[in-house]
């Protein structure tokens, strides 16, 4: 069996959204998982526990170089947030406004965006996106 590549981190605030994504995609992980076989391919288990702080999970997932999934309507707003994601070299994207309110709509928002999100993985951070259904626009910082 083939050790899965991680490639995204979906915070706690999306948790119930984090199992189903995780449980379709190897690449995907998310605080407490216990790792999984997924399409033959294992993801190990993620350190990170749910209760953590922006302050110490943020360094660790743009250390690994992953992109985070967050919800946060006002992403824009959150300076603190900003400069711990520039700080690290982060890249993340923010499920905002209505569409990120429940997990079928956050899942619908993933799914219009996926595409793109799995592009922007592949790009060096820092950067922030606020994804809606029908947008996935960059945050200036």
């Amino acid at each position: 069996m083939k050790p899965a590549v991680v490639r995204f981190y979906v915070d706690a605030d999306l948790l119930g959204l984090a199992k189903i994504l995780a449980g379709l995609n190897a690449e995907i992980t998310y605080p407490g998982d216990p790792g999984a076989v997924v399409h033959k391919r294992r993801r190990p288990g993620c350190d990170i526990e749910p209760g953590a702080k922006d302050v110490e999970w943020l360094p660790i997932v743009a250390g690994q170089g992953w992109l985070t999934i967050t919800r946060d309507a006002r992403i824009h707003q959150h300076r603190a947030e900003i400069d711990a994601v520039l700080e690290h070299g982060g890249k993340l994207v923010a499920l905002a406004g209505e569409d990120a309110d429940r997990k079928w709509t956050q899942l619908e928002v993933v799914m219009s965006q996926w595409r793109a999100i799995e592009k922007l993985a592949d790009l060096p951070g820092p950067f922030l996106f606020a994804a809606h259904r029908t947008s996935l626009r960059q945050v200036a910082p």
